[in-house]
């Protein structure tokens, strides 16, 4: 249901403008609908700059704002403001699936356009966007007389936090190998020399924020570039030749983005980024559809199954259908399947371009097990490898999707799996070019798999992806995506996620949309072939502590990620056989939606803990998951969340007294109370634990 209010200019002026009697202003003001965001703009010295309060504190001091081009000039001095607009919105939109099923976008507009006495290109708009829980602002350059192709090759813009000697930030590095896929580190401010986004910091002040950006479409992506303490420049990803964005007038940037809050878990709240990605351009989009599914995909990464052909190939006929076997057992809707197309033999991380897309391995029959899919209601979910050579994908994707929708395939997971700044582009002249996974050309790849795959009606998962800026709004099969360190890391990695690692992940990565994480492993020390089980690890617990590989969990913390870890598809990734052995554990799995009614973060801070409460869409049930860090803690809950006048039942799977995730990880208690609104909860959590909660309605 939509409700637009729409306000225009004299009605607010009075509350957005400093200046309202003059066509030109020097310093302009826009307040959030609730007063407490205030941003100020200027051209001071005919340099546009922009300010951030919350409640009169400073969020971001004085920062200038413009572009760097490679042949016209730059759009930094000698601006002067010309005119502004302003309007108000109120609306409240639907998402098809998501955290909540209504999100209110209620935000105050500041339209400014700047000019400089210098033809011909010398005109451009700053439009901000001021909304209770944070801002957004983006460049909109019309088509002027003379220019038609631009290419950028930065932005001036900037965000400077104050005291930064005294604020703190949570942060992956960028341009980095791996991508996305680093271990989050805490620091001061002045320890950071380029971050990705989003960027979380806690000012000195209390203040909590994150930069990012939203609507990332045919631009090159922003990473923040530390040039003095306290001085993050935006960075922008560039393509082979060094040129950023290669685009024509007009055009407009993505949204660059701060969301702030008094408390850690306001920033989870928010609905910001989602705003400021345009409504829904697919139309009918009831074929996408929210879920749990099973995958021949753990068994590759621990070694019992291999991607590649042989005597321990994963993908074939017969598993394929013994893990939907499985999944119909439990109700679970699809199997994803990884290793059944040619091309994994060998080196297949090196060598994109042997991979085919439509040619399947003699042992994997996709017409048979579509067929055996059908029989017993369990779908096939895709998959796609492209080890970064996207052209070689780019030219057989529409044959590809061709196939799995003739085989009814409504969900692929792609992959782009190749070092930062190393994905393969065949140029028009057959020669071959690096890019960036976030540059401007794979922004465009990437949609273009979403877009092409919405033809057919299916959804897209994509791994090694752009970084997530709110798409799913506007594309709502962009199901999913990776984007940070997986569970796959606790396989394989050196050294493997950490405890806090999962912690860090709610106030940073997952503050741009959902995480195709794979919570959910029950063998917790699958890697150590030393004892006969965990007991044993009590007599060794200097090898124990190690950075070994396993899961650096309890298992109630494990369970408790399908509610933290937000995605509207999960996987069930374990083997069969250890969730049958654990059926009582199994059981929160079993019944834990993926798509919600409602959503809130109810406690918590950056890095330490966090506890999430979910209603179940379309149903009367609430979830609940809490996790913490390294550090043991007990957690007060207040049910408040619950409906009034109502009794649920509490059915509790807890950390044990004796629950350490080092010594004793599978110390779980399953318990069940009657609960209502207004009652509350102690959750005492282990080192590295957490508590998952389904209160059923009685």
């Amino acid at each position: 249901m939509l409700n637009p209010k729409y306000f225009s200019f004299p009605a607010i002026c009075l509350m957005t403008l400093t200046v309202c009697q003059t066509g030109i202003a020097k310093t302009l003001t826009a307040m959030s609908p609730d007063s407490r965001i205030k941003v100020e703009v200027s051209d001071d010295n005919d340099q546009p700059v922009y300010r951030v309060f919350y409640q009169n504190k400073p969020v971001i001091q004085s920062s200038k704002l413009g572009l760097y081009f490679k042949e016209s000039p730059d759009f930094l001095n000698g601006f002067n403001i010309q005119s502004t607009a302003t309007a108000s919105h109120d609306e409240t939109w639907q998402q098809p699936w998501g955290e909540r099923r209504e999100v209110q976008d209620q935000h105050n507009q500041l339209s400014v356009q700047l000019k400089r006495n210098k033809a011909p290109f010398n005109t451009y708009t700053l439009k901000f966007k001021v909304f209770n829980d944070g801002i957004g602002f983006r460049y909109e350059v019309p088509k002027q007389p003379g220019i038609n192709q631009v290419e950028i090759i930065n932005e001036a813009t900037e965000f400077v936090l104050p005291n930064s000697s005294q604020s703190e930030a949570w942060w992956i590095g960028a341009k980095q190998f791996n991508r996305y896929e680093h271990i989050y580190q805490k620091s001061k401010l002045a320890e950071i020399d380029r971050a990705n986004t989003p960027f979380t910091a806690r000012l000195a002040n209390g203040m909590h924020l994150s930069i990012h950006e939203a609507a990332l479409i045919d631009y090159a992506g922003m990473t923040l570039d530390q040039q003095q303490p306290g001085v993050f420049k935006a960075n922008l990803t560039p393509w082979f030749d060094g040129v950023a964005v290669k685009t024509q007038t007009d055009f407009k940037s993505p949204w660059r983005t701060i969301q702030i809050a008094p408390q850690a878990i306001g920033l989870l709240n928010s609905d910001l980024i989602l705003n400021l990605n345009e409504p829904n351009k697919l139309g009918d989009v009831s074929w996408v559809n929210p879920g749990k599914y099973v995958g021949i995909w753990w068994g590759m990464h621990i070694g019992t199954h291999t991607w590649g052909s042989g005597d321990k190939h994963g993908a074939t006929t017969e598993l394929t259908k013994n893990y939907m076997d499985f999944a119909a057992k439990y109700g679970f809707d699809g199997v994803l399947v990884e290793g059944w197309n040619t091309g994994w033999d060998g080196d297949w991380a090196a060598n994109g371009e042997i991979f085919s897309f439509t040619q399947a391995y003699p042992d994997f029959d996709l017409t048979q097990i579509s067929e055996y899919g059908k029989k017993v209601g369990v779908k096939l979910i895709g998959h796609h490898e492209t080890s970064g050579h996207a052209s070689n994908y780019h030219n057989q994707m529409a044959d590809a999707y061709d196939l799995y929708e003739k085989h009814g395939v409504e969900q692929i997971k792609t992959g782009y799996v190749a070092s930062a700044g190393n994905i393969t582009r065949i140029d028009e002249n057959g020669f071959e070019r690096k890019e960036w996974h976030d540059g401007q050309f794979m922004v465009g790849e990437y949609l273009k798999s979403v877009t092409e795959a919405a033809k057919r009606k299916i959804s897209i998962n994509t791994h090694e992806p752009v970084k997530d800026t709110g798409l799913r709004r506007t594309y709502p099969n962009w199901i999913s995506r990776e984007g940070a360190r997986g569970q796959e890391f606790n396989a394989w990695g050196q050294p493997p996620n950490p405890p806090e690692h999962t912690v860090m992940l709610t106030y940073t990565r997952m503050l741009s949309g959902p995480m195709d994480f794979t919570p959910g492993i029950f063998d917790l020390t699958f890697n150590d072939k030393r004892e006969a089980d965990i007991g044993g690890l009590q007599d060794d617990l200097q090898a124990a502590k190690r950075y070994e590989n396993r899961i650096p969990t309890t298992l109630a913390k494990q369970l408790a990620l399908y509610v933290v870890l937000y995605s509207p598809i999960q996987m069930v990734p374990d083997l069969p056989e250890n969730y049958e052995a654990k059926p009582d554990a199994f059981q929160f799995i079993v019944d834990v939606p993926t798509d919600w009614e409602k959503s809130e973060a109810i406690a918590g801070e950056v890095g330490e803990y966090v506890v999430f409460a979910r209603q179940e869409r379309g149903g009367e049930d609430w979830y609940l998951g809490a996790i913490t860090d390294a550090n043991a803690r007990k957690v007060s809950i207040n049910l408040d969340f619950l409906k009034a006048g109502e009794t649920y039942q509490a059915q509790i799977y807890r950390d044990g007294k004796e629950a350490d995730w080092q010594t004793n990880p599978y110390d779980l208690i399953i318990e069940n109370k009657p609960v209502k609104k207004g009652d509350s909860l102690i959750l005492p959590l282990a080192t590295s634990g957490g508590a998952a909660i389904r209160f059923k309605k009685l």
